[in-house]
């Protein structure tokens, strides 16, 4: 069922929800608003909210980027989200070059490459494992992201990110808001 009937489009928004969308297309360095976040225009204050935490938690600190988008794009596929795995997706394949050499290798489609650093494959397994089922977590977990050199800071970063992608997913299942056709194009 789509509860969000209507996406705000950034002619359409309010002047501080324009200042949200500046934002995320900054940060996020794209030249368009993600329909993710157009599908909570209409309310500010949630906008604002939900901005802040996946700002806090996807773009600042010392996990890399791509390991982040990888875990969202997995945690996301398994659980069916279409929106959430075709954008992270279309991400984490933008930075390919990055742990494949070649543009164009799609790292979504290698994740247990030798591609993948073993320490990116143990994250995304434990972290994509604790999103679908947290109380299945165990102290095995954090020893292994230790072996690999996770800190705990790094692993507290890991693991917020099985609540984001929750959130995540949530908000774009509920809201039934369409791929962007920017990210169809770049797919």
């Amino acid at each position: 069922m789509n509860f969000i009937k209507k996406i705000v489009e950034y002619d359409e928004a309010a002047d501080d929800v324009r200042l949200i969308y500046d934002e995320t297309m900054r940060d996020l360095n794209i030249p368009f608003v993600l329909n993710w976040f157009k599908c909570q225009g209409n309310n500010s204050t949630l906008l604002r909210g939900n901005w802040e935490k996946l700002r806090s938690t996807m773009l600042v600190g010392n996990v890399p980027f791509i390991l982040k988008q990888l875990i969202i794009y997995n945690i996301s596929t398994i659980k069916g989200c279409s929106y959430c795995s075709h954008a992270h997706g279309a991400i984490a394949n933008g930075m390919s070059k990055m742990l494949t050499g070649s543009s164009e290798i799609k790292v979504t489609d290698n994740l247990g490459s030798d591609y993948i650093p073993s320490a990116y494959k143990t994250a995304i397994k434990i972290v994509t494992s604790l999103a679908l089922t947290p109380r299945a977590a165990s102290s095995q977990d954090y020893e292994n992201l230790y072996d690999e050199g996770f800190s705990d800071l790094d692993i507290q970063e890991l693991l917020s990110l099985a609540d984001l992608t929750n959130m995540v997913n949530t908000i774009a299942d509920i809201s039934g808001i369409p791929i962007d056709n920017e990210l169809m194009e770049a797919m």
